[in-house]
């Protein structure tokens, strides 16, 4: 293994000092490659390497952008989320090596020259990061890549558009997924303003109003075979608040997630100070001036204050929530799930993540700001991302959400109080997006309803506005069951192509596609339903994300058309068309009967028959595989013999019967793959159809 010379290499950006390299060795996991580390002197900026043998090399640099605001070097190189993705053999596969960088920034703290400009974040560390690396892969295979692509969800898909629009030259494709943000002009400097910032507090205060018992029941409403009417038992609030999640994107057929924030929360947690900073009259107000909910109805926000001080029982790290029999509960299950996705990066397991407290009494606890008021850590102010009982798990921004429970210890007291997320849960009224159509609802003749505030911009780590014009070729993913990025917002950067590129423009160079059943990560992350597990009522669209990949290298570099994903957009909600053939994208339809109908009811030891047709859009190849879940397990322990590859479109039946009264969903889950290998593990494109079973 050759020594890297980075003597000869020279910054674009006169904002980035020497690059440097502090690691550089062999590793197996989570596959074989090189792995180099370093950074650029006089900044934040770190990056790290991953070049598989010279044998799988092809000519391509592949960069993964991290979710949320960035700020760590390894995301999918290691760990939890290394081994779950496994990225860089997915570049290998492609022909590529895989970079990654920290974006600027270490945890959620400014770089102190570049300060609140939000450039360095959204695109030019990234750029840097991509232009040192091809220098690096002269050195280790002969030659620099030929073609470069960006990609990332979340966070990672708000800022790869970015970096396509901003830096020509350095990438010749991206594949966003699961974002979306404010459009302005191009080569803009501007922070960010979203529709998210406003309407996750609408999907908290549903969550608040409701209650876990009564998103349960509207999940099951809203479920194949409900009633399909989520106002069914709600008051005249609860309905006004329901209907207006919806209008502002909110997806019908996902509203188990309201109870289980999760990306949302961490957003809230990350600009809670700043908003109270930047706009404290809306936080007083709200609770003093008419016009305002906190003022005007306070019966609906007084029974669920807090605002007290607590004593510490004992700071909890992932390995003791994830570990100890004391959070076994299902109760903590998705504070358990996120405290390992923050301990992913090894040390990290034993981070002070969460709190106990002593002395707390009533009041609804998920967002509480928890301030430390004694101690080392004395000042530190957090927000609870989950709250099971008095252990609160809590996030921040700068210093707290690096240090979180650092320094705090039994017996130091804590100031427990929820007055700015009971506000924040209404904000969506009084901080109304002119441009965007999901508040539209929220004005008559053009006009709020209620008492307005500046609408807030997102921190600078997620980047600049977009403009929708760039150079190079783009395919957008977005879910249909996304809690954390709402689908209709999946919209919004088609149409910042279609005005700065126009209509011949985004036909040649933008795609968007559907994946129907997605949520914004992998199921397996997602908490289960009480009668559907996860593995039933959503898909794991890793294989879409593949497949997708490929297609993109494809359309770049031999000229190969993606097909798009058809759409229409009604009342906030994401509507796709009901066949294969109209909806077009890569993902199979499938729909399933159970006697004939979305629902059947039947007697314990009564046959019921099952059907499931499914079909394959144009051009995305055929039917790999089928099988059916009959109880909501997620077991899937039937698969149909037969199924191989050869057909686009099946109709395929099977009978089931039940011993014991209760509900049911049946699931039958298609694969398809675009050559027809049956055998083939990666690639396959998924998708699900259920129906109710009602046992008397």
């Amino acid at each position: 293994m050759t020594d890297i010379d980075l003597s000869g290499y020279r910054v674009t950006d006169t904002f980035f000092g020497a690059p440097y390299i502090e690691v550089d060795e062999p590793r197996e996991r989570p596959s074989p490659h090189r792995f180099i580390e370093g950074g650029f002197a006089n900044t934040d900026t770190r990056f790290a390497f991953y070049y598989p043998p010279a044998e799988q090399y092809e000519g391509r640099m592949f960069q993964p952008l991290e979710g949320g605001h960035g700020g760590h070097t390894v995301t999918f190189g290691g760990g939890v989320l290394g081994e779950m993705f496994q990225r860089i053999a997915l570049g290998a596969r492609l022909g590529g090596y895989m970079v990654e960088s920290n974006q600027g920034h270490i945890g959620d703290n400014l770089d102190e020259r570049h300060g609140d400009n939000p450039t360095l974040y959204g695109h030019l560390a990234s750029a840097e990061a991509a232009r040192l690396s091809k220098f690096v892969a002269a050195q280790v295979y002969g030659s620099a890549p030929h073609h470069s692509y960006v990609y990332g969800g979340s966070g990672g898909g708000r800022r790869s558009p970015l970096c396509l629009e901003n830096c020509p030259g350095v990438w010749d494709g991206a594949m966003p997924s699961t974002s979306g943000g404010d459009i302005a002009e191009h080569g803009n400097t501007k922070r960010v303003k979203a529709g998210s910032v406003m309407s996750f507090g609408q999907m908290f205060n549903v969550q608040r109003l409701l209650g876990k018992d009564g998103i349960i029941a509207l999940a099951d409403r809203m479920a194949p075979g409900g009633s399909g009417n989520p106002f069914e038992g709600l008051t005249t609030h609860q309905r006004e608040e329901l209907a207006s999640l919806y209008r502002q994107g909110y997806a019908q057929g996902n509203e188990f997630m309201i109870s289980e924030p999760m990306g949302q929360m961490w957003l809230y947690t990350s600009l809670s100070d700043e908003l109270v900073a930047t706009d404290p009259d809306y936080f007083q107000n709200f609770w003093t001036e008419p016009g305002y909910v906190g003022h005007d109805q306070p019966d609906a926000v007084l029974g669920d204050l807090i605002d007290q001080e607590c004593t510490v029982v004992r700071t909890l790290s992932a390995r003791d929530l994830n570990e100890s029999p004391d959070f076994a509960g299902p109760e903590f299950q998705t504070m358990r799930i996120l405290a390992a996705i923050v301990g992913a990066g090894g040390d990290a397991y034993d981070f002070p993540y969460a709190v106990e407290v002593a002395g707390l009494e009533g009041g609804y606890r998920v967002g509480a700001n928890v301030k430390v008021l004694t101690g080392e850590a004395a000042g530190r102010s957090l927000h609870a991302t989950g709250a099971a009982g008095n252990v609160f798990a809590c996030d921040g921004t700068g210093d707290a959400n690096t240090k979180r429970f650092m320094g705090v210890r039994p017996g130091d007291t804590v100031h427990v109080s929820n007055r700015t997320f009971l506000a924040y849960c209404y904000f969506a009224r009084y901080h109304v997006m002119d441009s965007e159509p999901a508040f539209d609802h929220l004005k008559l003749d053009g006009v709020p309803i209620f008492p307005q505030h500046p609408v807030p911009e997102m921190s600078p780590l997620m980047g600049v506005c977009y403009s929708g014009n760039y150079q190079g070729k783009l395919i957008w993913i977005h879910h249909t069951h996304d809690s954390s990025v709402w689908p209709a917002w999946g919209t919004l950067y088609h149409r910042a192509v279609l005005g700065a590129q126009g209509e011949q423009g985004a036909a040649e160079n933008f795609r968007i596609r559907w994946t129907q059943f997605a949520e914004h990560g992998p199921y397996q992350m997602v908490p289960p339903e009480p009668r559907r597990a996860s593995a039933t009522r959503l898909i794991d669209n890793r294989g879409i994300m593949e497949q997708s990949l490929r297609d993109l290298v494809d359309w770049v570099e031999r000229g190969v058309e993606p097909a798009g994903t058809d759409y229409a957009v009604r009342s906030g909600q994401v509507i796709l068309p009901p066949t294969a053939k109209e909806r077009g994208g890569i993902q199979p339809v499938a729909h399933v009967t159970a006697n004939g109908g979305v629902r059947a009811e039947v007697r314990v030891g009564e046959t019921v028959r099952l059907e499931v047709e499914a079909a394959v859009p144009p051009g995305a190849g055929t039917i790999v595989d089928v099988q059916w879940d009959f109880d909501g397990s997620g077991t899937y322990p039937f698969r149909h013999e037969g199924v191989d590859g050869g057909s686009t479109a099946l109709t395929l039946c099977t009978t089931t019967a039940y011993d014991t009264p209760g509900t049911y969903f049946v699931t039958a889950r298609v694969n398809a793959h675009r050559t027809g290998d049956v055998h083939s593990t990666l690639d396959r494109i998924e998708t699900i159809g259920q129906a109710r079973i009602v046992v008397s």
